[in-house]
């Protein structure tokens, strides 16, 4: 086994019908910052959704028919937001937790202590998050799950993982193992994958991996540390 292998991430996900919502963070053979976070969904209540971008380039999950949401209150969120140099990027809203804290003056550990897993038992989803330390080309980030410790949803286990910024590498983490009933959380670090140069190529290779079914919307943003400048792709699954 080898433990330093790098995969593609179409590699990973193909096949799988629901990995449920995922996170990438990492850096380009060139040097630029990578982030990615997918959506995916089972019920019509979780499919009924679009990725949507400010004017202010933060990107927020919306009803695609606002007169089908049921609950609201687990699939309607900032989830990807600045708080200066730092990108931050989550499956909920504690990306605002994350913001709020690092205004006052926390970690990005400290801020997430304040939250746990999604109240949506059996499942208990995970909350996932990271964040990249923006500003110089030798950035890093930090990627954390937050996890029922037991079956019965009774305490939070809390996993934080830290990372150096390495050219073509990047970490891949998500709520789900595989689809089942109750649906076996993730486990263990973070995937490895091979960030290209290419975010065409990136997204790709993501997009058309991800279950056809199951699969709502991506977004994926490369960024340069240093001056701040990005580009972007986003794909919504229903459009209007």
């Amino acid at each position: 086994m080898n433990i330093y292998k790098i995969d593609k991430i179409g590699e990973l996900i193909h096949g799988n019908s629901y990995v449920g919502r995922g996170i990438v963070a990492g850096k380009t053979p060139a040097g630029k910052a990578a982030a990615a976070y997918f959506i995916m969904g089972r019920s019509a209540n979780s499919r009924n959704r679009v990725f949507e971008l400010t004017e202010e380039k933060e990107l927020f999950t919306r009803p695609y028919d606002a007169s089908k949401v049921q609950d609201p209150s687990l699939i309607i969120y900032a989830a990807l937001r600045k708080s200066g140099d730092n990108l931050v990027f989550t499956n909920g809203d504690q990306t605002d937790t994350i913001v709020d804290g690092f205004e006052s003056g926390k970690s990005f550990k400290e801020a997430l202590e304040s939250r746990c897993f999604e109240p949506d038992g059996p499942n208990f989803t995970p909350r996932i998050s990271a964040v990249e330390y923006l500003g110089k080309a030798d950035f890093c980030y930090e990627l954390s799950i937050l996890k029922s410790i037991d079956a019965e949803g009774s305490d939070c286990a809390r996993f934080t993982f830290s990372y150096p910024g390495k050219a073509g590498l990047g970490h891949f983490i998500h709520t789900y193992v595989c689809d089942g009933n109750p649906i076996p959380t993730f486990q263990g670090e973070p995937e490895r994958v091979e960030i290209p140069e290419d975010i065409d190529d990136f997204t790709k290779d993501l997009w058309e991996n991800l279950d056809a079914d199951n699969k709502i919307s991506l977004y994926v943003r490369y960024t340069d540390p240093v001056s701040g400048e990005f580009e972007d792709r986003l794909i919504n699954k229903y459009t209007d």
